[in-house]
């Protein structure tokens, strides 16, 4: 029992520290989408954070996954009847992955001068992240189903 509390801690470490990065990597997509034409060292310092930002999401997003798969397939965590929630989770946490790649992708945009969107469009993506994670916390700690 107390190997699976560690996975448990860790995943939990993992996920947490994700999502710090997912909800901020928007924040710079809403300033970068602010910044004037004739500001180049402004554009590049954003584009910089937003490239390093990307790279630690990457890197903290594939323990996360890591881990709540030995949860669930070492541990056997929300395996058997009355666990649908996990099915849930799982369906969410596919979500937060294509997410994530979105991110990666409207920076790529930015890096290319081809952003089409506009700041308050950034505010409103920014949401989705704790969205996402709010419904994957009830799930996991409610287990409503």
């Amino acid at each position: 029992m107390n190997s699976l509390l560690w996975v448990k801690a860790f995943h939990i470490i993992f996920v947490a520290s994700w999502f710090a990065g997912l909800f901020y990597m928007p924040r710079l997509f809403v300033n970068l989408a602010n910044v004037p034409a004739d500001s180049h060292a402004e554009r590049e310092r954003l584009l910089m954070m937003g490239r390093k930002l990307f790279r630690f999401m990457t890197i903290l997003a594939v323990p996360a996954v890591a881990l709540g798969l030995v949860l669930w397939l070492v541990y056997g965590v929300g395996k058997g009847p009355g666990n649908g929630w996990l099915h849930a989770k799982i369906l969410f946490v596919v979500l937060t992955i294509g997410y994530h790649h979105a991110c990666g992708s409207l920076l790529r945009k930015f890096e290319r001068f081809a952003n089409a969107r506009t700041e308050r469009w950034y505010r409103v993506f920014n949401e989705v992240s704790v969205l996402l994670f709010a419904v994957i916390v009830v799930l996991v700690v409610v287990k409503p189903f």
